[in-house]
């Protein structure tokens, strides 16, 4: 599993384990967790980097239709994972 390490709007460093990424509607997505096994908080990230900046950047999903989507998309990809 491969861990990312993300720098928050406060300029705290956080780290996070990639479980899966897709794409949507032209939008990528990550499907992260706090912990590298086990039940961890899981949150989906939409990428949202404006084109030609060389550091990526990510947003929390928040709107229920899109979260609906994705979270859809991430069950299927990964048959043991239910988000809810």
């Amino acid at each position: 599993m491969e861990k990312v390490k993300f720098t928050l709007d406060t300029q705290e460093n956080v780290d996070f384990y990639v479980l899966e990424q897709t794409k949507l509607g032209g939008s990528s997505y990550l499907l992260v967790t706090d912990v590298p096994e086990g039940d961890g908080e899981a949150l989906i990230l939409k990428e949202v980097s404006v084109q030609g900046e060389k550091e990526s950047v990510y947003e929390i999903v928040s709107e229920e239709t899109e979260m609906a989507a994705v979270a859809s998309v991430f069950e299927n990809l990964l048959e043991d994972v239910e988000l809810r």
